[in-house]
C-alpha cells in the first residue's frame, strides 16, 4: 500500500485513475480545483478531496506531504481552449506543472508521473510518432505548454534526482468524460448528439485521423510508470492504442444522422503512436479497440 496524490483527480482521466488506485488499497488524496466542473460521478468515496490549484505553490506544497508519489493529470486541456484562452491555460499548465515538480522535490515525493500529450509533436512528416530522435513542433499553445512539461520533468530527474515519468496519451476516451460543453471530446460528444436525437457535427471533412486509446489502458500505463524500476529518468512514453481511425469511421461506429461544419484551428490532421517503447519499458499493452470501446459506452447510454 502506497500513499499517492494526484493532481486533476476530479477530471475524467482522474477519476478512472483514482478508482483504481483505491481499488488496489492505496490511500489517495486528490487535488483540484473543479475548473472542469464538479461532477458527482467524479468524486469517489475513499479518496480525500482538497479543492485547491495548483498554481497555489503553498497549497501543492502541502498536499505532498508524507506523499510516496504523484500522478500529475492537472491541466486546462483542449487545442481549441488554449488558443482562446493562451494566458490562463499557460498559467495552469507550465506554471501549475513547475510548482507540482518543486513541491515533490521539496518534500522528498518519489516519483512523479506527468500526463502529456500527443499535441506536443505537432504535424510530422513521418508517422508512427516515436518519442525520440524527433523535433516537435506543436500547432498550439495547450501542445507546447506540454513539450515544456516534458522538458522540466526531465531538467528535475537530471538536477534534482527526482524521479519523473511523462506519459504521452493519443486521444483517451472512456467511462466518467464529460460530454458537455464545446471543448467535449468528439466522441464524448457524438455520444451526447446522438443521445439527443440531433445531428453529428462533422469538423472539416471528417478526415482527421486520431489513435484513440481507452481511458482503462492509460490508468493501466500510469500505474505502471509509477511502480516500474525500469524508469524514472525523465523518460516521455507514447501510450496510445496504435491504429489512427477518422472522425468518419467513429460517425459510422456511433451511427445516426450527421452535418459537416468548419474546421477548428489549431487541430492536427493526423496522429498514430508508435507504443514500442510502452511495451519495452512498461510492460504494457492495450486492450480494449476503438469498435469495443465505442460498443461498452454505447451500451452504458442505452443507444443500442
Amino acid at each position: 500500500m502506497a500513499k499517492y496524490l494526484v493532481t486533476g483527480g476530479a477530471g475524467f482521466i482522474g477519476t478512472n485513475l483514482v478508482k483504481k488506485l483505491l481499488e488496489d488499497n492505496h490511500v489517495v488524496t486528490v487535488i483540484d480545483n473543479y475548473a472542469s466542473g464538479r461532477l458527482p460521478d467524479r468524486v469517489l468515496a475513499g479518496a480525500e478531496y482538497i479543492e485547491a490549484d495548483i498554481r497555489d505553490f503553498n497549497a501543492v506544497k502541502q498536499a505532498c506531504q508524507g506523499v510516496d508519489g504523484i500522478f500529475h493529470l492537472a491541466a486546462l486541456p483542449r487545442v481549441l481552449f488554449s488558443v482562446e484562452h493562451p494566458l490562463a491555460t499557460h498559467d495552469v499548465n507550465i506554471n501549475g506543472t513547475f510548482n507540482v515538480l518543486l513541491a515533490a522535490r521539496d518534500t522528498g515525493v518519489k516519483r512523479v508521473v506527468f500526463s502529456t500529450s500527443s499535441a506536443a509533436y505537432g504535424d510530422q512528416a513521418v508517422y508512427p510518432l516515436k518519442e525520440d530522435g524527433i523535433i516537435k513542433k506543436p500547432v498550439s499553445p495547450y501542445g507546447f505548454h506540454k513539450l515544456v512539461g516534458e522538458e522540466y520533468c526531465r531538467l528535475f530527474s537530471e538536477l534534482y534526482k527526482l524521479e519523473t515519468v511523462s506519459l504521452c496519451y493519443f486521444n483517451i476516451y472512456g467511462p466518467h468524460f464529460d460530454p458537455k460543453g464545446a471543448y467535449a471530446l468528439v466522441i464524448g460528444r457524438f455520444l451526447k448528439l446522438r443521445q439527443e436525437g440531433k445531428p453529428l457535427t462533422v469538423r472539416g471533412d471528417g478526415e482527421m485521423f486520431r489513435d484513440y486509446t481507452h481511458v482503462f489502458d492509460a490508468v493501466t500505463a500510469n500505474i505502471l510508470a509509477m511502480t516500474k524500476n525500469t524508469v524514472g529518468h525523465g523518460e516521455v512514453i507514447n501510450i496510445g492504442y496504435g491504429e489512427p481511425h477518422s472522425v468518419n469511421e467513429i460517425v459510422k461506429l456511433i451511427g445516426g444522422d450527421f452535418v459537416f461544419v468548419d474546421p477548428l484551428p489549431g487541430e492536427m490532421k493526423f496522429t498514430h503512436a508508435d507504443n514500442s517503447k510502452a511495451r519495452e519499458l512498461l510492460g504494457w499493452q492495450p486492450t480494449i479497440d476503438l469498435a469495443e470501446g465505442i460498443a461498452r459506452l454505447k451500451q452504458e447510454w442505452h443507444l443500442d
